[in-house]
């Protein structure tokens, strides 16, 4: 078997059935595509930024043995491609859960809300010394903190729902990736901590690769509403 081809399949396995459901007439999730893919877009100029600085950096490498060996700058394309089809499907579970629970479906919103903001904190300030952890926990804790106190998200309820369900898929994902591994990481930049074979500055990463586009969407069907409202 040729395994140069296995990161492509784990991208295009993290966002088939999300892509074959988007036309579920309650969800009807393909409507919102162009405000989705502008999410993701900006999304993605953040996180490959932000991955492109860090392989520099060698806080991770790839093995060449899992990748066709396409490069974007210093990528390879199946990581660029991982900032569109992990986010698609991470998104398509935040907007099912919006749909079939008009209402809030847990009453502990504020409480792990606190909780993480504590996690990230004490997690900065313990590790702020290893590059990773502390940028994951830093940007972690602010979007939060902005999504919660400053934008107000009114749907954080269901967005921590969906982050809790969407675990699942990610850590599947990145349990193969870091298992194989398709991703190598470099521990003396993070907390040598694993859930199996996955760092646990992954979860945070999980988060915030979710949040930040759901706030775009957000903002950017808010700012329609206005529109339409003059």
């Amino acid at each position: 078997m040729n395994t140069h081809f296995t990161y492509l399949i784990l991208n295009f396995s993290a966002v088939f059935f999300p892509l074959v459901l988007s036309f579920d007439q309650k969800v009807a999730f393909y409507k919102l595509w162009k405000k989705l893919f502008i999410a993701i877009f900006i999304n993605s100029l953040f996180f490959i930024s932000w991955d492109i600085i860090f392989t520099h950096k060698n806080i991770w490498n790839f093995n060449p043995n899992y990748i066709l060996g396409i490069y974007f700058f210093n990528l390879p394309i199946e990581e660029v491609l991982f900032f569109i089809t992990v986010p698609y499907s991470c998104i398509f579970i935040y907007e099912v859960v919006k749909a079939y629970s008009k209402n809030q479906i847990f009453k502990f919103e504020k409480t792990v809300i606190i909780i993480f903001s504590i996690i990230c904190l004490t997690t900065a300030l313990l590790y702020h010394n290893k590059l990773y952890t502390l940028t994951n926990a830093c940007i972690c804790l602010f979007l939060i903190i902005f999504a919660t106190y400053i934008y107000k998200l009114k749907t954080l309820n269901q967005f921590f729902v969906s982050y809790f369900i969407s675990l699942i898929p990610f850590l599947v994902c990145n349990g193969i990736l870091t298992a194989l591994p398709v991703v190598v990481y470099n521990n003396f930049e993070n907390m040598n901590l694993r859930l199996l074979s996955i760092p646990l500055e992954d979860l945070f990463y999980c988060l915030s690769l979710m949040l930040l586009p759901i706030l775009i969407m957000d903002f950017l069907s808010r700012k329609s509403i206005q529109v339409i409202s003059k």
